[in-house]
Order: structure tokens, then C-alpha cells, then sequence
């Protein structure tokens, strides 16, 4: 099983695959991407692919060690993606080989089916309540949005009115027994925070994500005990050993990303890290096809998943869709909100491999947008 050939592909809207092949045909795919910053993932997988070429695919954990550690300089996301694809492929491989899906590799499933939720943008309140309902209508039962747009440092009443609004606007569409859950996305300072997490505390938010930068992880402690509301973070972290401090301080729900936090094999260990302090798992995924089977995989097997994000029809998606990439669709059908588990080998999806080709003749270039004040100061996205 010696590794022969390794690819990448650029797939709009705003992803990248890599393909490895070992001698005997065997094909994994993986999803190393950092979005807006496409480019510098793809050198550093051909980087990467110097340690693995003509070596045994089966050595999924050594090859992890030496592509994180292999190099005096560690870490960071252009490195740690580039590695997540790559382990993703690597995994697939030996499911394939093995002829057994990935969550039988990491010990067996737990559970029949996982619980996902819809994306309904939030940017703007006015269309909340249409589209939370559309997701019901499609048979969802959570959903998630922005809390807000822009926000001021020291936010105006009426910014802080609108956050709430847009929890009010939610919670009246979907009733006690559906969840939302409100993501700050790092636009809100920790000042803005400490005022608007107990204020959101009668909504029952399912999490609010990412309450505040992850350089401000300092603060996590106070906001914890600021209101009840279960605070969510984790996909611009990437390693275990940046989840601890957000853990000891109390962070409710982690939320990796599996193509950013050293893939299948970081994800696992970061879900073992979140049960010791009785946190949940929730992964971060508004990415392509061979993301989101990978976090099934790992779901399927983690006994503290809470839920999946996925993006399909997500309001980024412009220029592609998850589905354009994958020659069977049946893996990502939703059954009342819920992705169910199959005895397909590997990662379980079957990647349309002329549309990939075809997309990466065109590639992409894509950029999260700059945001300013009123002032023309730099805003957070």
C-alpha cells in the first residue's frame, strides 16, 4: 500500500480536495482548505507530500506525527489543514482497503443517526422567521444563524436590541421544542458579550458560537458565569491543546473543524479531551462533501457528539454546492433533520472525480469580504 500520487484540486465555491492513490489503486479523498486562503493550503499539502510519497498508507498515526512535528516550526492553519486533508485520505484508504467504514476503525458506532442543523443566515433579521420556517418545512429540527452584523465595540442599544430580536424572531418560529443556535462569529466584543448573554438567556439559545474572538480566550471563564447560556467554540482552534484552556473555563460545546484541526485523527482526540470536562462535540463544517463524511465518521463513533453542522444550501455557497461533487447523493439525504449511518467503506462517499477535475480547470479565488465601521476603522467578519 505505498503511496504513488498525490493531488489537489481547487473546487468552487470556496474548497479544495486532495486525492491519494497508493500502488494498487486504492483512492482517498481529504478537504485541506482554509477559506480565503486556498493557495498557501495547497503548497504546504505538496509540501507535506514530499514525507509521504512511496511510503505505507497505513501508517495513519505515524504520518501524523511527522507532518506536525516533522518541522522545527509547528502548527498554525495553513499547516494544520494541510495535515487534516491529508489524514481525511489517509483514513479513507484504509477503510477502502479494510472494506469497513471509518467509524468501525475508531472503535464502532454509538449511535444510528446524527442530528444535524440548518443554516439561515442572520445577517439581516427581516427574513429570519421565512427562512427558520423553510428548514422546518424541510424537516429540521435546529437551525443556526448570525447574531448580528457589525458590531461596534461598545454596541448602541439598538445593536444590542437587534441581537435580541433576532433570538425572539427565532424562538417564536420554532417553539420550545426546536433549538437555534446564535453565532457571534467574533464580531462582538467581550465589553458587548458580558452585556448580551444574560440578556439572551430567556430564548434558550441550544449555544451561542464563538461569543468572542479566540485571542480573547482570557474572558471565556466570565462569560461562562455571566448567564446560563452554553457557550460554543473551537473552529479557529487547532489542536487539543488549544481546546484545554477554553474547557477548564467552562465551554459547554467544542466545535473543530475537521479540515482545519488535523483531521480524523486530531478530531477524536479533541472529542476524548471534551468528555473529561463533560463538553459536548458539536464540529464545525460549512465546507464541501469529504468534510462533512469525515465528521460523520468521527460522530459515529464519539459517544458526546451533539450535533452536526453541514452546509448544504448555505448562503456561502455561490458558484458550487456540496452535492455537484459527488457521483451518489444518498449519504447526505436528511431523514427528519438526521444523516444516517451506513456500512459504506471509508469515509462513505463516492466523489465524482470528472466534476472535481472539471471544477479545478476553473478553480477559484475566494475571499471572505473586509468589513469597516462608519468611521472606516476595520470591522471583524
Amino acid at each position: 500500500m505505498r503511496i504513488t500520487r498525490i493531488e489537489t484540486f481547487l473546487a468552487p465555491p470556496r474548497w479544495m480536495f486532495v486525492r491519494v492513490e497508493t500502488e494498487d489503486g486504492v483512492v482517498g479523498w481529504g478537504e485541506p482548505v482554509v477559506e480565503g486562503r486556498a493557495e498557501p493550503v495547497r503548497a504546504a499539502v505538496h509540501v507535506l507530500a514530499e514525507y509521504l510519497l512511496g511510503a505505507d498508507a497505513s501508517r495513519i498515526e505515524d504520518h501524523w506525527q511527522v507532518m506536525t512535528k516533522g518541522g522545527f516550526y509547528r502548527g498554525g492553519p495553513v499547516l494544520s489543514s494541510a495535515v487534516a486533508g491529508l489524514d481525511q485520505a489517509l483514513w479513507d484508504i484504509k477503510g477502502k482497503q479494510l472494506g469497513v467504514p471509518v467509524y468501525q476503525l475508531l472503535g464502532g458506532p454509538v449511535r444510528e443517526r446524527i442530528r444535524a442543523y440548518a443554516w439561515v443566515g442572520g445577517d439581516e433579521p427581516s427574513a429570519i422567521r421565512e427562512a427558520i420556517g423553510a428548514q422546518l418545512d424541510a424537516g429540521f429540527t435546529a437551525v443556526k444563524m448570525n447574531g448580528c452584523g457589525r458590531m461596534s465595540p461598545v454596541a448602541t442599544r439598538a445593536e444590542i436590541r437587534g441581537v435580541l430580536e433576532r433570538a425572539a424572531a427565532a424562538r417564536e418560529t420554532l417553539g420550545d421544542e426546536r433549538d437555534f443556535g446564535l453565532d457571534f462569529h467574533g464580531r462582538v466584543s467581550p465589553a458587548n458579550a458580558r452585556r448580551l448573554l444574560p440578556l439572551l438567556a430567556e430564548y434558550a439559545p441550544l449555544f451561542v458560537e464563538e461569543p468572542v474572538l479566540p485571542e480573547h480566550t482570557e474572558v471565556l471563564a466570565d462569560l461562562v458565569n455571566a448567564s446560563n447560556v452554553p457557550l460554543a467554540l473551537g473552529e479557529r482552534l487547532f489542536s487539543r491543546r488549544e481546546f484545554l484552556g477554553p474547557l477548564r473555563a467552562g465551554v459547554a460545546i467544542v466545535q473543530p473543524d475537521i479540515s482545519h484541526a488535523g483531521g480524523i485523527s486530531e478530531l477524536r482526540r479533541i472529542a476524548a479531551l471534551a468528555e473529561i470536562y463533560g463538553a459536548q462535540l458539536a464540529p464545525h463544517c460549512p465546507l464541501g462533501p469529504v468534510a462533512l463524511a469525515a465528521s460523520l465518521q468521527v460522530g459515529f463513533a464519539t459517544p458526546n457528539l451533539l450535533i452536526q453542522e453541514q452546509s448544504i444550501g448555505i448562503h456561502y455557497n455561490r458558484g458550487g454546492e456540496v452535492l455537484d461533487y459527488v457521483a451518489d447523493t444518498e449519504p447526505f439525504r436528511f431523514h427528519d433533520g438526521h444523516l444516517l449511518r451506513t456500512d459504506r467503506p471509508g469515509l462513505g462517499v463516492e466523489i465524482d472525480e470528472t466534476a472535481v477535475r472539471k471544477a479545478d480547470a476553473t478553480g477559484h479565488a475566494w475571499r471572505n469580504p473586509v468589513w469597516r465601521h462608519d468611521d472606516g476603522s476595520f470591522a471583524e467578519w
